[in-house]
């Protein structure tokens, strides 16, 4: 009887190992989600965030999701929100709202998401890759020697490129200052909206002044796609973009990656801290495997811009 009893004692204590040790037994996850703004490319990396933690947890996660309209404050009070329901993770997708959620908590795991730069967005000058505080995440910057390098292959014959962006949104400025070290062929200038109410007239002035213009992974650019194609279709100005969905609403072409990928594998960095009890200070920021060449077809044709065939067109919606 007591040899059966040791047995039973040592069978439970086996599996009490084994469910700390990557299981996640009868603890289920309250995780906040604070997104900037509604659009296609944040959509989707929220949606891959949230589909890969539910594959893998199913009823065991929850996710309180709340969107700031674009208003950066906004984005501080969902966060401080959060750290008041006390949230197993914050998720802070676009620079806003991972500044936000980082001010908020030094001790919640706050991942982002749809960040360009994170030693921009911390203010940390020394970046190497991991912050060394509660914060890490995945990055949405294609390699903007490789926007660069489509603007060259497909305006050969362009003199002027203007960069429009938000002054609001140091990641944007960031994208503009690097691109620009890589078109010194081209006379560049910087054309800068303060929010939607300035974006026509800065928009209308760049198309004026520039042969083609491009415009980074901007949150208040791809807010207000219809406002500058109206001015730049009109002017006949073509337009390159950091990211898909800007281009679909606005643009010709750009380096594309998945924001839906760039999600999940954001979810897999939380899976690894909740579950797996991995470090958050160490864990380096993770970017997009693969990038794609692609261009709007209809766009492209009204402006009569040949496009190679290594490029793939954007699906319509």
């Amino acid at each position: 009887m007591k040899r059966i009893l040791a047995i039973v004692l040592a069978v439970m204590m086996i599996a009490t190992v084994f469910a700390g040790c990557g299981g996640t037994g009868d603890k289920t996850y309250n995780i906040g989600i604070c997104q900037l703004v509604q659009h296609v490319a944040l959509d989707a990396a929220t949606e891959g965030f949230k589909d890969y933690l539910t594959d893998k947890l199913g009823d065991k996660v929850t996710f309180n999701e709340q969107n700031a309209q674009g208003d950066p404050p906004t984005c501080t009070t969902i966060a401080n929100q959060f750290v008041a329901d006390n949230v197993d993770l914050i998720l802070g997708n676009a620079t806003p709202a991972l500044q936000a959620a980082f001010t908020a908590t030094s001790d919640i795991p706050v991942l982002g998401t749809s960040i360009t730069d994170y030693g921009t967005a911390l203010d940390i000058a020394d970046w190497t890759g991991t912050s060394g505080f509660n914060v890490s995440g995945t990055a949405d910057l294609a390699p903007l020697d490789g926007q660069a390098d489509i603007i060259k292959e497909l305006f050969p014959d362009a003199k002027t490129v203007g960069l429009l962006y938000c002054s609001a949104e140091p990641n944007s400025k960031y994208q503009c200052d690097t691109i620009a070290t890589y078109l010194t062929d081209y006379e560049v200038k910087s054309y800068t909206f303060s929010d939607s109410n300035d974006i026509a007239a800065v928009t209308t002035a760049a198309c004026d002044e520039c042969d083609v213009l491009y415009i980074p992974t901007d949150n208040s650019a791809a807010s207000n796609t219809g406002i500058i194609d109206n001015i730049a279709t009109e002017k006949g100005t073509p337009i390159v973009c950091g990211e898909e969905g800007i281009c679909s609403g606005c643009g010709v072409a750009t380096l594309s990656i998945s924001y839906y990928d760039l999600g999940q594998k954001t979810g897999e960095m939380a899976y690894d801290i909740l579950v797996n009890g991995a470090d958050i200070s160490t864990m380096e920021v993770q970017f997009a495997e693969a990038t794609t060449k692609k261009y709007n077809a209809e766009r492209a044709e009204a402006l009569g811009v040949t496009i190679p065939d290594d490029y793939e067109a954007i699906a319509a919606e």
